[in-house]
């Protein structure tokens, strides 16, 4: 009898010592950390890290980072300008920069006038402006006013609702207002308005021609902006421009489609093809931009490149919520038709080899 019980004491004995719930060391990580997700009430009260705000891409687009976490504060950005070897980003009322050829963006303060909200990339410097009218331009690191960083320009300009400040490679001046586009060929001392059928927003250069985004959609000169055409004027706005290689690519609004519509031009600007057959028709495309061989599309369903000029498109990133809305019309049809479509959609900016995707509303 007494064999017995030594027998079923060491069989019990064994079975005890090997179930890790009766093992806990003083000092186990798991256990501590377990503990703490057990109990919300003990973990400290922090905000969430950002997410899903800022993406970065060094290979064409083919593959994206989650660079939110680097922003200077927690906050959806106001607005994010790229140029050739720096990116500016808005938040809160301040200006940040940081230089494009890093891993990720080390954000430092820019001394500039609180009240300017956009930065414009030109030949002869960094200009930031707003939309009263004025215009700033940064100093040189050894220039004698360096120690101010920007300096007001244009003062003889007193239009106020400016949408743009546009450098051409002569040095023509334009500012694109809600009244219209101006004109300085004597560095600002003296305007003549060239254009006066709604605003101008946005404008690219390219082998003398000149394309810009309207109020009636995408206008073209070829005297130096002295004289202007409607080259896309489909009952809408004029939403993005750019230089591609060989020609333009562009955005606007068609009316009779109520969705906005992708078109590249080889012809320096004569003639448009529509470029977004294989999209999904949107109220909310954003842009197009070339990287390499490579053109990139923000739309609501998510990131898209094409390396056939449009012919084909392939995701390369999910939506900004990684989700795709699905819209039924009055007779509960499927349809195209997302003029309530809120998702926000991420807008593609370019600096030097690299490709940032920057989440917002669709805007303009």
């Amino acid at each position: 009898m007494r064999f017995l019980h030594l027998t079923l004491l060491y069989f019990m004995l064994n079975a005890f010592s090997s179930d890790p719930a009766l093992e806990y060391p003083p000092s186990s990580p798991a256990k501590i950390s377990k503990s703490i997700t057990a109990n919300p009430t003990t973990t400290p009260d922090v905000a969430p890290e950002a997410a899903n705000i800022i993406l970065q891409s060094k290979d064409g687009g083919q593959t994206w980072q989650d660079i939110s976490r680097g922003l200077p504060e927690n906050k959806q950005p106001e607005g994010f300008f790229a140029g050739e070897s720096d990116v500016y980003l808005r938040v809160n009322n301040v200006m940040y920069r940081s230089k494009s050829n890093l891993k990720t963006p080390v954000w430092e303060t820019e001394n500039v006038d609180p009240r300017s909200t956009s930065i414009a990339f030109n030949p002869s410097g960094v200009m930031a402006y707003n939309y009263d009218g004025q215009v700033y331009q940064k100093m040189s690191a050894t220039g004698p006013d360096s120690y101010r960083d920007w300096l007001p320009i244009y003062p003889n300009f007193k239009k106020h609702l400016m949408r743009t400040v546009f450098e051409t490679a002569d040095g023509t001046i334009f500012l694109g207002c809600d009244s219209g586009l101006y004109k300085s060929v004597d560095k600002g001392k003296s305007w003549k308005q060239v254009q006066n059928e709604g605003w101008v927003m946005d404008m690219v250069e390219s082998e003398g021609v000149l394309i810009g985004t309207g109020q009636k959609g995408i206008l073209r000169s070829t005297d130096n902006g002295e004289h202007w055409e409607w080259v896309i004027s489909e009952g809408g706005v004029g939403i993005a421009i750019e230089h591609i290689d060989g020609g333009f690519a562009a955005i606007s609004y068609n009316a009779s489609t109520k969705s906005r519509r992708i078109r590249i031009s080889l012809d320096n600007g004569k003639t448009w093809k529509a470029i977004d057959e294989g999209l999904q028709p949107s109220l909310s495309i954003s842009s197009i931009k070339q990287i390499g061989p490579y053109l990139i599309c923000g739309h609501p369903d998510g990131i898209f490149r094409s390396s056939d000029r449009g012919k084909t498109w392939s995701s390369v990133h999910a939506s900004v919520d990684n989700a795709v809305k699905i819209f039924i019309n009055w007779n509960g049809v499927l349809s195209n038709d997302d003029r309530n479509d809120d998702r926000k959609v991420f807008k593609i900016y370019v600096s030097g080899n690299v490709v940032y995707a920057v989440a917002g509303a669709a805007g303009c």
